[in-house]
């Protein structure tokens, strides 16, 4: 009786199956989702039964059955993974966290996101679809935009690639070795505005010939060695033109003619470069307007020169030494002789560039020494007293603070130093 009643019961069973794999053949067919519980059964009926664990025709049924479902899977994982990362703006603390668990224990997702525990801090925020050797592409998760095509070897970017922005800009094509910008390449701005051309090395733009560009305009183009500007180049201004051409030395402009321009578009400078420094006749404006015109030594004023106020009108005439005036004269707004100096010596009145009176009093080897008084820019007194080596020595005085115009300070001065404390004027100079 056991026995019939056995043959019984599989009789039924197979008859089940049997309709269950029927029904999984005509889902399959019409693509429509089916309840994965069915085929768990159905698979653990035919691994304890000898008759249809033998049969093929079975076999490849229930093979097509898990090709179905591994299907249906992966897009769910794929979903899900989807789902954590867009946690990533929100609660950025959880979702790192859930991010990883769900990663080390699921086999299925690492092998479709192709990564491995041990390098996934390193590409987090994106996901790789394709395989570690050969060609593959990596995605932003949060906006969806592909970021990187090209070719991998052993997980690393080897060979040919681009790179695309967050927006899915193209921002770079070139050759990568080990993960790493190296060989021939470009960048680009947006809109597909080249930024730079040339060789890397490393990740980073290192020989040959190259162009940069800022907002889209080129700032400069030349050529380059270990990774900074060196040799022959240009450099461009945004407002006009040609700023600088000559050499370069270590990503410094070095011997050459060039232009500086203000955050405005006026020029600052113009002149020669040698070793880095201001060399030969040379030209200083404020506001675009003409302040020095002479010669420099070495990145100081040296020999001839001549000083102008910001209406035009002449300053000071004469010659310089180590940045020092050294024999000239010196002139009022008003076209009037106010000091003579010699060789660093002499006696006279001191106009800034607005041709506010700053200074009366005695030089000596170009410096301010001796008797002398200094004013603050609305014509009050500031010091009276005795100057060495062009500091205040010995008298009173008073001090101001530039931006605020508070009095810093009032009293004597001896040896440079102040010879007193004002607690007052202290507290003034950090109010």
């Amino acid at each position: 009786m056991g026995t019939s009643y056995c043959k019984g019961s599989n009789k039924k069973r197979k008859k089940n199956i049997t309709n269950k794999i029927n029904t999984y053949e005509k889902i399959i067919k019409e693509k429509k989702d089916s309840p994965k519980r069915n085929l768990d059964i159905i698979k653990k009926y035919l691994i304890t039964n000898e008759n249809y664990s033998n049969n093929t025709d079975i076999i490849t049924k229930v093979k097509k059955m898990n090709e179905y479902e591994n299907k249906k899977s992966e897009k769910n994982i794929e979903k899900t993974i989807r789902s954590l990362y867009i946690l990533k703006d929100i609660f950025s603390f959880v979702s790192e966290k859930l991010k990883l668990e769900f990663i080390i224990y699921n086999r299925d997702l690492q092998k479709k996101l192709n990564i491995n525990i041990e390098n996934y801090k390193r590409i987090k925020g994106i996901y790789r679809e394709g395989e570690k050797n050969g060609k593959g592409k990596e995605y932003n998760i949060s906006t969806n935009h592909m970021i990187f095509e090209g070719e991998y070897l052993n997980g690393k970017r080897n060979g040919k690639g681009k790179e695309y922005d967050y927006l899915g800009e193209l921002e770079f094509e070139g050759e990568y070795l080990n993960g790493e910008r190296n060989g021939k390449g470009k960048e680009y701005h947006y809109f597909g505005k080249l930024k730079f051309e040339g060789v890397y090395l490393n990740g980073k733009r290192w020989n040959g010939k190259g162009e940069e560009y800022k907002y889209g305009k080129l700032v400069f183009e030349g050529e380059y060695l270990n990774g900074k500007r060196n040799g022959k180049g240009k450099e461009y201004n945004y407002y006009n033109g040609l700023e600088f051409e000559g050499e370069y030395l270590n990503g410094k402009r070095w011997n050459g003619k060039g232009k500086k321009y203000d955050n405005f578009g006026k020029i600052e400078f113009e002149g020669e470069y040698l070793n880095g420094k201001k060399n030969g006749k040379v030209k200083e404006y404020e506001y675009g307007k003409l302040k020095f015109e002479g010669e420099y030594i070495n990145g100081k004023k040296n020999g001839k020169g001549k000083e102008y106020y910001n209406i035009g009108k002449l300053r000071f005439e004469g010659e310089y030494l180590n940045g020092k005036r050294w024999n000239g004269k010196g002139y009022s707004k008003e076209g009037k002789i106010e000091f003579n100096i010699k060789e660093g010596n002499g006696e006279g009145k001191e106009y800034d560039y607005y041709g506010e009176l700053k200074f009366e009093g005695k030089y000596l080897d170009g410096e301010r020494n001796g008797k002398g008084k200094e004013y603050y820019s609305n014509g009050e007194l500031v010091f009276e007293g005795e100057y060495l080596i062009g500091k205040r020595w010995k008298g009173q005085g008073k001090e101001y603070n530039n931006y605020s115009g508070k009095l810093l300070f009032e009293g004597e001065y001896l040896n440079g130093e102040r010879n007193t404390f004002d607690l007052l004027a202290f507290y003034n100079k950090f109010a």
